[in-house]
């Protein structure tokens, strides 16, 4: 017996899902309004905690800096509408569940959700793995290794800008689990076959740390080496999943 899709209403008209698209949409930037305008007051305290990994570590005499005339109000600016979207994830992802979910199988559903929930909670561990462990071994190698008569007075616009880079590496290397579970699921590969490229996964994530990382060992590294073991964690977790064509041609 083939499933069906788990929908309890008639099919909608494109313009109803334009219609409801369009509220999601709403929602979304709405939930992410009120987080901005709730957190805009402690915009500075959100920049000291974000800065707070590079000032601990600066010699004595050194500090940040903000060399445009608009920076030391356009800088905590724009780290806290990120912030605002990084906090209200959660909400967006569930207004786009909502919009995909009513056209999926049951089965699917039930991958779905996990999927969903882990994706957001791997891509928060990743932030928080570079603010805790990559941030003061990269800023304190920065830090030492320059000329002794050179004096480091960071800029805090640039700052950001480094910093923003390398949160959402982390966070999208996190991702790699979910990847590997999705495309064993979707059938489009095995954990055997994950398995036996190996190396090539091995090179490609110190090939990605090096792209999306400063160019120096010790950052690469800490990107490379969590991606090769949350690649392996993908490929564990994939043994237990049935593939979507095989559970189709059971059903």
């Amino acid at each position: 017996m083939s499933a069906e899709p788990d929908i309890d209403d008639k099919p909608m008209p494109l313009v109803a899902h334009l219609t409801e698209l369009r509220d999601r949409l709403l929602r979304s930037i709405l939930a992410i309004l009120v987080v901005f305008l709730f957190l805009f007051p402690f915009a500075n305290d959100i920049y000291a905690f974000v800065s707070e990994p590079l000032r601990a570590i600066l010699p004595a005499g050194s500090s940040m800096i903000a060399t445009e005339v608009a920076s030391p109000f356009l800088t905590p600016f724009k780290l806290t509408l990120i912030a605002s979207l990084f906090v209200a994830i959660p909400v967006v992802l569930y207004q786009a569940w909502s919009f995909i979910a009513p056209g999926m199988y049951r089965h699917e559903k039930r991958l779905a959700i996990p999927l969903l929930a882990s994706s957001v909670l791997l891509f928060y561990a990743g932030a928080a793995f570079a603010y805790f462990v990559v941030f003061p071994l990269v800023f304190a190698f920065f830090t030492s290794i320059g000329p002794a008569d050179v004096t480091i007075m960071t800029d805090i616009n640039r700052y950001l800008d480094f910093v923003l880079k390398l949160f959402f590496a982390f966070g999208l290397a996190f991702e790699i689990p979910i990847a590997a579970v999705i495309t064993i699921w979707a059938g489009i590969t095995t954990p055997e076959e994950l398995g036996k490229k190996r190396p090539y996964i091995v090179v490609g994530c110190f090939v990605f740390g090096m792209l999306l990382t400063p160019p120096d060992i010790i950052s690469q590294s800490l990107l490379a080496i969590p991606m090769w073991a949350l690649f392996e964690l993908g490929v564990f977790l994939g043994r237990f999943v049935r593939p979507r064509n095989s559970r189709s041609e059971a059903e």
